[in-house]
């Protein structure tokens, strides 16, 4: 494990997270609340802009840390999500080692990368701008999302980049790559999942997977996945509407 990861998390693994793909600070509470070791914010899919993540990491603060899925590779989003306060950053659609270095230095201050200095929550507001400089490189975790079968294709030199703490899978984009959308039980997929996290696991580095229920959570540990993100925030809400209507129904509707 990378100093940045070990720093944020300790040595502990499994982690299990959740996705937060609604722009609430109150369903990021509850959700930090509810005993989960780290928080996906999501803003390629999801509806936050960079003042949502920042409502939501003031939200959480001390005791949830977030990894914030930016829309792309654009440095100057990495940045401002940074500069927000996020404790790291998933990049998505990583599919070479050459995207990977360039996530990474939008990441990093120099001299390891070309970070621009900003005066933001991050720095204190400009209170702790030394502080931030001298350990927001050590701090900050960055996780390349591998999600296509040219990222399979290229995975041990994506694993490899210095600066790099993680990789995490998104299994219904990679099925979606070879063909056969949301089909990610297929043999072909499955055998790309598992050539992704050996190569992973063979760089030193975590390897991480989005599934869609607990059990599915159980048999990604037993693969040797060391950190989850199971379900979404939508998900589980839908969820347990749906099981509290049935029950409602079914114990109050006339049956017959």
């Amino acid at each position: 494990m990378t100093e940045a990861w070990t720093a944020k998390f300790g040595v502990r693994a499994p982690l299990f997270g959740t996705l937060l793909s609604l722009p609430s600070p109150e369903i990021a509470e509850i959700l930090a609340a509810s005993g989960f070791d780290w928080l996906f914010v999501d803003m390629e899919h999801g509806g936050l802009d960079v003042a949502a993540v920042q409502d939501v990491l003031q939200a959480v603060a001390g005791r949830t840390p977030c990894l914030v899925r930016v829309p792309n590779h654009d440095p100057n989003v990495i940045a401002r999500v940074l500069d927000a306060g996020a404790e790291g950053l998933i990049f998505p659609h990583v599919n070479t080692a050459s995207e990977a270095r360039a996530c990474v230095g939008a990441a990093l201050f120099p001299p390891q990368g070309e970070r621009s200095v900003g005066i933001a929550r991050a720095q204190g507001y400009g209170r702790r701008i030394a502080e931030s400089l001298a350990g927001a490189n050590r701090g900050t975790v960055r996780v390349a999302q591998a999600e296509h079968i040219l990222a399979v294709r290229n995975i041990a030199a994506i694993a490899a980049v210095p600066g790099l703490d993680a990789v995490f899978i998104g299994p219904y984009d990679l099925s979606a790559s070879l063909g056969k959308p949301g089909r990610t039980a297929e043999p072909d997929v499955r055998e790309a999942i598992r050539t992704i996290r050996e190569a992973v696991r063979a760089a030193g580095i975590p390897a991480g997977i989005f599934v869609s229920s607990a059990e599915a959570g159980r048999t990604a540990v037993a693969e040797g996945f060391s950190f989850v993100a199971a379900a979404t925030d939508t998900l589980l809400l839908d969820q347990a509407a749906r099981d509290l209507v049935r029950s409602l129904k079914n114990d109050v509707l006339p049956r017959g």
